[in-house]
């Protein structure tokens, strides 16, 4: 059997020039990056829609195991199959982190017939947004220890109440805290820091979130830093420095498109986490898409508890979108292991434990439900699933009245999805969409905190720490109550416990802390062990890199 790159390998690609003209992008508005990949001028995203009514399909997925249930390989597929029949689609996606890359997933393109290309590049540095993204990080970062050096224009910042660390895109453990300053005076002033993953950026939110330059400046400009020795608090702005930054972010805010296995067009921007950001890709690759397609296929990271409710709770209200259909992704492995199947035994069919698993899928179905939308389940297929637990999938779906297909997106590519994409061009033609986010505002951060916990998540109730407590207090006393939330959680659990699995009941929540993003315009409450800075695993997928004489990569799957 082929690995994903091989497949890719085998692809003729067509000029990206040539791709971005099936959506009329004038050739000589791209910024190319070679023959297959450009940047699309922001302009387009304020284009007249060229289709009279265009549909935004959100993809998601049910909780998933370690390995990821293929969301984006179903977003990819589908984009492909409602191009089979007529409709003219594009699939907005996430780029890659190198952390995950390097880590355990060994690649984030989609997968088989279902992928976006080039994948090696987009795997790797791309068109240079996260470097990017680093970089305007860094500088405020620098700016804040040469303000606390200064003695002439010192704002008066007390080291002890910074919050904002440095990035970078990898996955290393040893760097989550650090002491910075250190060599004598010349070297700064010695302080407790660290480092976060550029995914989990404010600036990365902030990028993913901003409408124009304008707008990114501005959100920029309302990063909470600290506070000065005084108790008042210190700004981005206050150090002059979101200008500068906004500088370093002029390319990396423009919308990359590139192309599917069989030619659709794909916009790839922007890469926020799920479990510790909004998880989804820009606002304004978004609207590129809605505005040139008839059909914008997007995807929301890990589970619908995490990053669907996000894109729904943060990024449509911010937006102002509105999506026709959810496509909820799930596997036959991912339910059987929430039916309590060990891992290395998912291979072997077993409908017992599916049985037993399938609640989880029920529990994303109704919360799909609760935001007025409409779901239809996509089973992503494996050559070990046998028939009859892919019947038991689309049997108990029919019963709880809800559509179902079989994805065999990865062996297939589009051909595999045909069905899916005629059910979700029927679901969204007949779609009177009441979508409405599912808290208000103005509501207090516990409420809100507890209406996500309760009704998403499930939980009888939520706990906070002394700390989380007094973070609270912070919030009301800075005046950013009104901010939205974006809860920092496990993503193999609808818990803050990964152990547990399936559909747990009264669980508590605990948040032990909550940080404060006003720049991206939300906070986010860390609950269970979640950390900012992931490490590698055991056996890195690096281990399995390499690249030949010929400028060949393998190993990237």
């Amino acid at each position: 059997m082929k690995t994903d790159i091989e497949i890719a390998k085998s692809i003729k690609m067509r000029p990206v020039a040539e791709v971005a003209a099936d959506l009329g992008i004038n050739p000589d508005d791209l910024e190319l990056y070679g023959k297959y990949k450009a940047k699309v001028p922001l302009s387009y995203k304020s284009f007249k829609p060229r289709f009279k009514d265009p549909k935004l399909i959100l993809v998601s997925a049910i909780s998933p195991t370690p390995a990821g249930e293929g969301k984006t390989t179903v977003s990819i597929g589908l984009a492909q199959a409602l191009n089979k029949i007529n409709k003219q689609a594009t699939v907005v996606l996430r780029e890659p982190s190198l952390g995950p890359v390097f880590g355990i997933k060994g690649g984030a393109t989609g997968g088989g017939y279902s992928q976006v290309l080039p994948m090696e590049d987009i795997n790797l540095h791309f068109t240079g947004d996260f470097s990017a993204i680093e970089k305007a990080h860094n500088l405020l970062a620098a700016l804040i220890d040469n303000n606390i050096q200064s003695k002439s224009r010192s704002l008066n910042l007390d080291p002890r109440t910074i919050s904002w660390k440095r990035v970078m895109d990898m996955n290393d453990r040893a760097l989550r805290k650090i002491v910075v300053g250190l060599g004598g005076t010349a070297s700064g002033i010695p302080r407790e820091t660290g480092f976060d993953i550029t995914a989990a950026s404010e600036v990365m939110a902030i990028l993913c979130l901003s409408d124009d330059i304008a707008d990114l400046k501005r959100r920029l400009g309302n990063i909470f830093v600290g506070y000065t020795f005084d108790k008042k608090p210190v700004y981005a702005r206050d150090l002059k420095a979101n200008g500068a930054m906004a500088a370093l972010l002029k390319d990396a805010i423009k919308p990359n498109i590139v192309q599917t296995m069989e030619g659709t067009p794909a916009f790839v921007h922007g890469g926020p986490f799920a479990n510790i950001a909004q998880g989804t890709n820009t606002v304004i690759a978004t609207k590129t898409s809605l505005a040139l397609s008839e059909y914008t296929v997007t995807e929301a990271g890990f589970g619908f508890d995490l990053g669907a409710e996000k894109f729904l709770d943060i990024k449509c209200r911010v937006a102002g979108l509105t999506p026709n259909v959810v496509v909820l992704v799930a596997t036959v492995r991912a339910l059987k292991y929430h039916g309590g199947m060990p891992l290395k035994e998912l291979k072997t069919p077993d409908l017992e434990s599916l049985k037993k698993g399938v609640v989880n899928l029920q529990k994303h179905i109704e919360n799909i439900k609760q935001f007025n939308l409409a779901p239809i389940v996509a089973i992503n297929k494996f050559a070990t699933d046998s028939q009859e637990e892919l019947d038991f999938i689309k049997s108990y779906c029919s019963g709880i009245g809800v559509s179902a297909s079989v994805a065999d997106v990865w062996g297939q590519g589009g051909a595999g999805t045909l069905e899916l994409a005629e059910m979700v061009v029927e679901s969204a033609a007949s779609c009177c969409s009441r979508f409405e986010p599912l808290y208000d505002l103005n509501d207090s951060v516990v409420n809100k905190i507890e209406t996500i916990a309760r009704k998403i998540y499930g939980a009888e109730a939520v706990d906070y720490t002394s700390k989380a407590k007094a973070n609270l207090q912070r919030v009301h006393d800075l005046g950013l109550d009104h901010l939205a939330i974006c809860m920092a959680k496990t993503q193999k659990s609808l818990s803050d416990n990964p152990d547990l699995l399936g559909r747990p009941k009264d669980f508590i929540i605990t948040v032990r802390e909550i940080e404060i993003a006003a720049g991206a315009g939300f906070l986010v409450p860390i609950t269970g062990d979640i950390m900012r800075m992931p490490g590698l695993p055991e056996t890195p997928a690096s281990e399995h890199m390499d690249i030949d004489d010929e400028g060949n990569l393998t190993g990237l799957f």
